[in-house]
């Protein structure tokens, strides 16, 4: 059979979606570039350098065997659990999976040179370690939750463009928070939660489409895509302590962060189930709140996961978190989606926007409240920023950092995505038309379900869109269309 091919026609201009010349000349680019950089600046840190390396030294000593189980934990997140979770549409299952293993293999290429450049660059090269691996993977992390509120609205050629611009504003936001403004963020609440939610808003509001406000047919999800996505769920929930804790000091700190966000965790996955029940017409579970919802307080607890909060206040966050994300899917996505053009397709606003900033304002609170008397000398590992570690801090002057960094970080990352959607709203770009959106038939080969096996195969249809919204089908290969 023939491939499905759309033209698109506004205002007297043709875009094609097809991708045969498009994503391989945009890969091919971004692959000599990467090759041509890595050359000239990245090379092996001292743990992996085999020249640095003599009788004196201890195997067992080197830091991967410290840093790897925290670098394949994430890996599990990054590649299984949100491309499971992004499968939820009956008709996207291979787009919200298979876009998402492309976008999150070159996000983590392209970041582990950006953030060498701010943070591991000396000697005029990048040392390379799996250390660098962690923070790139987080880097990634942040594009594909804005993915989420585009996810069956862009091409593949799209969501790489966006990947390359929003790692280097990632990375500029992660050196003004981290290196300047010297925050406590060890879950990365603020830094990877907020970010990435109103970055991805910045670029959902610039492709607004109208018609998509009273719903789409291929909207719709199955069972077996509900089941697929729950399981993307469930690879999160079950490591996401990795993803809090990898970056925090070892010892204490990061046996608090585990224990932390296992138990918010815990706590939003039991208000989730409570909520659901409670707030549905006809008193039944929705499988959308067990895929999200559940997560919640994972990113409630972050900016607070390695403090002395204890372990009630950790379980609180998880019920907020959760109340918030909830609430939000329920009313607040509809009024945004109205009102503020922000069609938020995964609800990233509600499991990233409102727990984050729930996060925030509890690891403030975390922050105002540490003394001595709770932490100890180890108060000024905790936070190292105080009185007594060389910067002459006081906590409510920490804290008043802490709320720069948010106010920051909103407004680079909301900027920065409006920029990014004007860019992507480039004809050039593949971008599917209203009516191919949460359709994989447009860029994959997709095999019939097994009630149309016997049904006669047929060339697919190339569709022209003209501006007045009236459709010509044309039944023809897309390899006969010629377009002048």
């Amino acid at each position: 059979s023939g491939n499905c091919l759309s033209i698109v026609i506004v205002n007297g201009t043709k875009n094609s979606t097809s991708l045969r010349v498009r994503l391989p000349v945009l890969v091919f680019a971004l692959e000599v570039l990467v090759v041509v950089l890595y050359s000239v600046f990245v090379t092996y840190d001292d743990q992996t350098n085999a020249l640095l390396q003599n009788n004196k030294t201890q195997p067992l000593e080197n830091t991967v065997y410290q840093d790897y189980p925290f670098f394949a934990d994430i890996q599990v997140m990054i590649f299984i659990g949100f491309g499971c979770l992004l499968a939820f549409f009956r008709r996207y299952g291979f787009g919200g999976m298979v876009f998402n293993f492309l976008t999150a293999t070159f996000a983590i290429q392209w970041a582990i040179l950006v953030q060498g450049f701010f943070h591991f660059y000396y000697d005029g090269q990048i040392h390379l370690g799996v250390i660098n691996l962690i923070n790139a993977e987080f880097a990634c992390a942040v594009v594909l939750i804005s993915f989420g509120a585009v996810l069956g609205k862009t091409s593949p050629v799209q969501l790489l463009v966006m990947a390359l611009l929003e790692v280097p504003v990632f990375g500029v936001t992660e050196w003004i928070v981290v290196e300047h403004l010297k925050i406590n963020d060890a879950g990365g609440s603020i830094l990877i939660h907020l970010f990435a939610c109103y970055f991805g808003l910045g670029v959902t509001f610039i492709l607004y489409r109208p018609s998509l406000n009273e719903g789409h047919s291929k909207e719709g999800t199955t069972y077996q895509s509900d089941l697929l996505s729950v399981l993307g769920t469930l690879f999160l929930w079950v490591f996401w302590p990795s993803f809090n804790c990898a970056l925090t000091l070892r010892g204490d700190d990061q046996h608090r962060a585990i224990l932390h966000t296992f138990i918010g965790l815990s706590a939003s996955t039991l208000t989730a189930f409570a909520l659901s029940a409670l707030l549905s017409k006809n008193g039944k579970l929705s499988m959308a709140d067990v895929q999200n919802v559940t997560l919640a307080g994972g990113v409630t607890v972050g900016a607070s996961v390695d403090m002395m909060i204890s372990p009630a206040v950790a379980y609180v966050l998880g019920m907020l978190g959760c109340t918030a994300c909830m609430l939000g899917y329920k009313y607040l996505s509809p009024f945004l989606a109205r009102r503020l053009r922000l069609q938020d397709q995964c609800g990233i606003h509600n499991l990233h926007g409102l727990t984050g900033l729930i996060s925030t304002i509890a690891g403030i609170c975390a922050i105002l409240l540490a003394s001595e008397e709770t932490y100890g000398p180890s108060l000024y590992q905790t936070f190292s920023y105080r009185l007594e570690a060389g910067l002459g801090r006081t906590a409510k002057e920490q804290a008043l950092y802490q709320v720069v960094a948010l106010g920051s970080t909103i407004s680079i990352s909301a900027v920065g995505g409006v920029l990014t959607g004007l860019v992507l709203k480039l004809p050039y770009l593949a971008s599917p038309t209203d009516e191919f959106c949460f359709d994989d038939e447009l860029f994959f080969n997709v095999p019939l379900d097994e009630d149309q096996a016997s049904e006669s195969q047929e060339p697919r249809c190339s569709e022209t869109q003209i501006t007045n919204h009236q459709y010509i089908l044309q039944s023809k290969p897309a390899d006969d269309v010629i377009t002048s």
